[in-house]
């Protein structure tokens, strides 16, 4: 696929209407590509579970998180209802000397480890399986694609693609690397894994790792490498039921067009159904993948079942 950098329009329409899945599992489906991820699927998966480490893939939720304020953006903050002083004190009236401590905590569901919900982007006022975006997404949240409708599909086989690893320099891509669909084959040819069906794809460029070397800078919306516009037809050929990086935005940036934002997301969210993951933590997994020569894994990232949300904070665990 050949990008004309002028003609972002062009390119979008023609990759939304190439890779459409408008239909293809019913007029009323709310999981779009979470429907390759079957039964046969999740029993490939748990097979792979052999040694019986595991590893979080989220980020810590607290207030030095990556967001800086874009589009009102905050980092989670987290407060203390009752406390143990509180409770040395005798101030919450509880009986023989019991006492406790709760805490609440206030956050954008976008701030750090997420998925995209299908509710997230719209291409031209249509959302995920050409809906009216005003008619699926109100003042009330998302009324027909919310995230809870996928709350309990999300545990498959998952694949690390470590794209770093294997093209890139010291482990890590530079800001404004696109990886093509040559890179995350030659990625996977290197890995000695298949990606296809119903798989939940990982792919690391070591933008994180750079971040907490030297520091947040621009992580949240800023240069980063990511995926390439063009790699939409591997997106959808493959049929592989989610995808997920250490990036901020998934997609290459700067974008590949002049005068874009997130063509890729709008292509793969709203036409395509795709399931999208971002500012996942794959750096200690990789380790051990490198280690061990294998890169697949049992792996369960279910979104909090939010009623209406269009993404959620996620603690994906892998198993291997």
């Amino acid at each position: 696929m050949s990008l004309d950098r002028r003609d972002p329009e062009g390119a979008i329409a023609e990759a939304a209407k190439a890779y459409s899945n408008w239909g293809r599992w019913g007029e009323d489906d709310v999981l779009g590509t979470l429907n390759f991820l079957d039964e046969a699927k999740r029993r490939e998966g748990a097979a792979l579970v052999r040694r019986g480490v595991s590893f979080s893939l989220s980020q810590r939720f607290d207030m030095n998180g990556p967001q800086k304020g874009w589009r009102r953006r905050t980092n989670p903050v987290h407060t203390m209802l009752d406390t143990g002083t509180d409770a040395a004190l005798g101030n919450q009236g509880f009986p023989h000397g019991i006492g406790g401590a709760d805490d609440v905590i206030a956050m954008p569901l976008q701030c750090s480890t997420q998925w995209d919900g299908l509710g997230h982007i719209f291409d031209h006022g249509k959302a995920w399986n050409g809906r009216a975006a005003e008619q699926v997404v109100t003042s009330d949240g998302d009324l027909v694609t919310g995230i809870e409708h996928m709350a309990p599909y999300v545990a498959g086989r998952g694949v690390l693609l470590d794209v770093a690893l294997v093209v890139g320099t010291d482990g890590e891509l530079p800001d404004g690397f696109a990886i093509t669909e040559e890179h995350l084959e030659q990625t996977a040819e290197a890995h000695g894994v298949t990606v296809g069906r119903g798989d939940i794809v990982l792919v690391r460029t070591g933008r994180l790792a750079r971040a907490r070397r030297d520091g947040w800078g621009d992580y949240a919306g800023g240069p980063a490498p990511g995926l390439s516009f063009t790699t939409a037809g591997w997106l959808h050929g493959t049929e592989i039921a989610a995808i997920a990086t250490d990036t901020w935005g998934f997609e290459v940036r700067p974008n590949e067009f002049e005068g874009a934002f997130q063509p890729l997301h709008q292509v793969v969210i709203p036409n395509m159904g795709l399931l999208i993951g971002e500012m996942w933590d794959l750096d200690a997994l990789a380790a051990d993948c490198a280690d061990d020569g294998v890169y697949e894994f049992w792996l369960t990232a279910a979104p909090l079942p939010i009623t209406g949300a269009v993404g959620s904070p996620v603690n994906p665990i892998a198993v291997k």
